[in-house]
């Protein structure tokens, strides 16, 4: 398995129109991370990078939302790199990372930081490309070489997933999404009965992941002892008590 982290910085996209098919992509991707959205409750919400911050949540219970980008875009509040974090520790309640990942040179690093300043219990949605979709396959191949979904890293889900879980975040959604390849990115309006049939009976050909985590945070309680030391009983001191009793008793008469 190749190293999470990459020796360059990649070409990191500003928007979604660089991807081909794009708009489906982000629509596909908005619809499920806002009907996630709505179990997250509390004070802030942090979308993180550029394609994050182009996802609308309307439906979010939070409505205090940040959009940090790496570079001055149209919806942007905070400009700042996404494994530098100008956050303090356990102050965000729900991060967004909308493909941040696949552009990232050090994922392990944003999963860290996203773990430094998000709350106890708070939530973290996460979507990325399958690498074994066709989507993942055809990146192989001579087409579009010159687009930039070729730069994207394709971390699977169950990578994610366990660099999550050593974090100590539990996996609370997965969902499978965009059944047709990216690359083509003439295919549009893909039938609702044919997205439905092939999340059912084949899954993993997804070209997108959606994950939804939670932090678990385990309280510090003392553990107290269950067992207690008792007397032990000495039939030999019974015996001496019982003889010392009747002396005194014989000699008071």
């Amino acid at each position: 398995m190749k190293s999470a982290f990459h020796p360059k910085p990649l070409r990191y996209p500003q928007s979604w129109s660089e991807l081909p098919g794009g708009e489906e992509l982000k629509q596909a991707i908005e619809g499920v991370c806002d009907e996630l959205s709505q179990r997250v409750f509390g004070y802030n919400m942090v979308k993180l990078g550029n394609l994050s911050s182009e996802i609308g949540l309307p439906g979010s219970a939070i409505r205090h939302h940040v959009a940090q980008t790496q570079i001055a875009v149209k919806g942007s509040t905070l400009i700042s790199y996404s494994d530098n974090l100008p956050y303090i520790e356990n102050s965000i309640d729900g991060f967004l990372l909308a493909n941040e990942l696949d552009f990232a040179q050090d994922p392990h690093e944003i999963l860290r930081e996203v773990d430094r300043t998000v709350t106890a219990n708070g939530y973290v949605i996460i979507s990325g490309f399958n690498p074994y979709s066709l989507t993942g396959l055809a990146r192989f191949l001579p087409i579009k070489k010159g687009n930039i979904l070729h730069q994207a890293r394709f971390f699977s889900a169950g990578r994610i997933k366990d660099w999550l879980q050593l974090l100590g975040f539990e996996i609370v959604e997965h969902r499978h999404i965009l059944f047709s390849m990216l690359f083509a990115s003439h295919n549009k309006g893909q039938p609702a009965a044919w997205q439905q049939w092939c999340s059912r009976y084949c899954p993993w050909c997804s070209s997108v992941y959606v994950l939804m985590a939670r932090k678990r945070t385990i309280p510090m309680t003392t553990v107290k002892p269950k067992w207690k030391v008792k007397p032990r009983f000495s039939a030999v001191g019974a015996s001496m008590r019982d003889a010392a009793s009747r002396v005194t008793h014989s000699s008071n008469r």
